[in-house]
């Protein structure tokens, strides 16, 4: 079983203007991956899929991948 990463890293606030910290989270059709490929935990998984939607929303990562 896979470590989260944030957790291990001891980040607590996941901001959504670090895109280079959630295009690792992202899969190579844009998507949101899943916590079983990631490895993050669920408190976090659901703190990464809002950062990614409101990075989304304000244009700084794309819908679908280019």
């Amino acid at each position: 079983m896979k470590q989260c990463y944030f957790c291990t890293n001891n980040i607590n606030a996941i901001d959504y203007k670090r895109t280079e910290i959630l295009k690792k989270f992202l899969s190579h059709h844009g998507r949101i991956s899943p916590r079983l490929d990631t490895g993050v935990c669920a408190r976090h998984q659901r703190k990464l899929a809002t950062a990614i939607k409101r990075a989304r929303i304000m244009g700084l990562l794309p819908f679908i991948a280019p």
